[in-house]
């Protein structure tokens, strides 16, 4: 981290990079909202028994309900297309990874995880943010306890969505 403190918190803007997906197409981060909140999950990868479980535990069974509540779920980790592809589809996940191999995402968000010289990943992160990809809540998992449950998430997006819904609460008669 920068002696400046986190780059990433409450009310900053998540930076315009494109990243490859799991199939290698270059996707930019400002489209993948699509007009709905986002939750961003950054992780180590694969070879992570706490990214594993947490993946399965928390974000595997949320993915559905994250569907049909329209809201976006990204998964990105430094590993490549290839690795991701097998990954996402080891875990049967339908939503977006992307590879941030060349740790763009990484350096901007200044969210290296010094402590694996091998792997050279992401500090575990989950983040809920606007459309416009203003981040609105950030969990550190650098231990496990401190990454987001579902119930975190689904609050933090109700908070997001009454904002963002004009018929959020409907009129009366």
């Amino acid at each position: 981290m920068s002696d400046a403190g986190p780059v990433l918190h409450p009310g900053v803007r998540l930076p315009d990079l494109t990243l490859p997906d799991q199939d290698d197409v270059p996707r930019r981060l400002h489209d993948l909202p699509g007009g709905d909140p986002l939750v961003l999950h950054l992780h180590r990868g694969w070879f992570c028994p706490k990214d594993r479980t947490y993946l399965r535990q928390v974000l595997l069974p949320l993915a559905e309900e994250l569907d049909v509540a329209y809201v976006r779920l990204v998964s990105v980790s430094v590993e490549t297309p290839v690795v991701q592809a097998a990954y996402r589809a080891g875990l049967e996940a339908r939503w977006t990874f992307l590879s941030d191999e060349n740790r763009l995402l990484q350096s901007a968000l200044d969210l290296r995880e010094t402590t694996d010289t091998v792997h050279d990943p992401f500090v575990p992160t989950v983040l809920v943010a606007d459309p416009d990809l203003v981040v609105q809540d950030v969990w550190n998992g650098y231990w496990y306890t401190g990454r987001a449950t579902a119930e975190d998430l689904r609050q933090s997006l109700r908070r997001v969505s009454a904002r963002l819904r004009p018929d959020w609460v409907l009129p009366r008669g």
